[in-house]
């Protein structure tokens, strides 16, 4: 009976300190959003921008613009980026069903760390622009609504918060 009673009290412990620990860790998640937030509007970031519509044919464009909201130069890798040639997936597209688009594209093996000349260096307050056509490593065959999300944050430095959509129709 006292073996019941010691394992009741261990496992209402180890329950109450794992709700502790998670309202300790939601506070943090919400000062490091909060942060992370307030950081983006004053470094490098990038907004992208598409066509609403594809159709059969025409090239899936996404425009890529890279910010500097700070008042000194910064730089940032231009691996997992458009400022390369398609050579990693660094874009996420997703259709309305969740499925997403295969990569088709190269993978390339690289040296860590990026060498000097794979950062590009910004001005303050300045923005450089750039184009890619996704089709030419992304496979898109079943009409639709897409979602394109950038997920090369960790290489490159760039912030994206937003992601873009666009209609696929054939």
């Amino acid at each position: 009976m006292k073996n019941y009673h010691f394992l009741w009290s261990a496992a209402i412990l180890s329950l109450a300190a794992c709700t502790t620990a998670n309202k300790a860790g939601s506070t943090a998640d919400s000062v490091l959003t909060q942060t992370t937030v307030a950081s983006v509007d004053k470094g490098i970031f990038a907004k992208m921008h598409m066509k609403d519509e594809l159709k059969a044919g025409d090239s899936l464009l996404l425009d890529f613009t890279v910010y500097n909201g700070s008042d000194t130069a910064m730089k940032f890798c231009k691996w997992h980026t458009p400022f390369e040639p398609l050579m990693s997936s660094y874009v996420e597209i997703k259709g309305e069903n969740g499925e997403e688009a295969a990569y088709s594209g190269a993978m390339a093996k690289r040296i860590m760390p990026p060498p000097a000349d794979s950062y590009i260096t910004l001005n303050p307050k300045d923005s450089l622009k750039t184009k890619v056509n996704l089709l030419k490593a992304y496979r898109i065959e079943k009409p639709g609504k897409y979602t394109v999300k950038y997920t090369g944050e960790n290489m490159s430095g760039i912030v994206v918060k937003d992601s873009v959509t666009f209609v696929y129709k054939p």
